[in-house]
């Protein structure tokens, strides 16, 4: 593989900002690529091959005045990384409405509306990645997870959907599925301290996700890499 197999090329990633996103974004970058990064956090500017937009993908306006700005500045991405998201463990009965809405909202409206701004241009161009981030639990159903499992069981019902209607367009999809990365997201549910919960320091790094998408959208045109599974070492036999 060349130095730089992306370079001349242009990628769009969601919640870009930190995590997962922002390790994506970064190997996209160093593989060449111009990388646009969208989060509701990033201060606004563009330098060396990159530019920060601030967008929330739950807000259809907000979607759609960053998407538009990348069109008429920078043109149409090559790649999009559907990255955005959100995670808590809670029961249904302890989950409320407004957590259970804004989990769909970020982890599936989001996605959508990303794609659903974008789509359409890789297929009149006939060229075009779409990469989008799963998870374990949109294929394994966990205690506690019950927000979080709705919107990823979702969004790789979409991704499918998505894969179906872009067969023979040029256009490629990609969903990559990990199970549990060490990001600030678990902050907050402190895993070591819980039973049953996989160590942090045994958990995927940020980085194996990004080499993933890395992997996928490097390929010949010829290869359509429709799903990639990246479990924990301790953690195969459960995904």
């Amino acid at each position: 593989m060349s130095a730089a197999p992306l370079s001349g090329r242009l990628a769009l990633v969601t919640g870009a900002s930190r995590g997962i996103g922002r390790a994506v974004a970064d190997g996209l970058h160093a593989a060449g690529a111009h990388v646009v990064r969208l989060a509701r956090s990033l201060q606004e500017g563009s330098a060396d091959r990159r530019t920060d937009l601030r967008c929330d993908v739950t807000d259809p306006r907000a979607v759609e005045r960053a998407i538009g700005r990348v069109l008429t500045e920078l043109g149409v991405p090559d790649v999009v990384v559907n990255n955005a998201g959100t995670f808590f463990i809670k029961r249904i009965e302890e989950t409320t409405p407004d957590e259970f809405e804004r989990t769909i909202a970020v982890n599936l409206i989001g996605p959508f509306l990303v794609a659903r701004a974008l789509v359409p241009h890789f297929v009149q161009r006939g060229t075009g990645h779409l990469v989008t981030i799963g998870s374990v639990s949109d294929h394994v159903a966990y205690s506690g997870s019950t927000a979080y499992a709705a919107s990823k069981y979702g969004l790789r019902g979409m991704h499918e959907v998505l894969r179906q209607d872009l067969s023979r367009t040029g256009v490629r999809t990609t969903l990559v599925s990990p199970g549990p990365v060490d990001t600030p997201m678990w902050d907050a549910v402190d895993p070591d301290s819980k039973p049953g919960f996989t160590k942090r320091s045994a958990m995927l790094q940020a980085e194996d996700v990004a080499a993933a998408v890395l992997y996928a959208v490097t390929q010949a045109p010829r290869v359509d890499v429709t799903e990639i599974r990246l479990m924990p070492t301790v953690y195969t036999a459960r995904g």
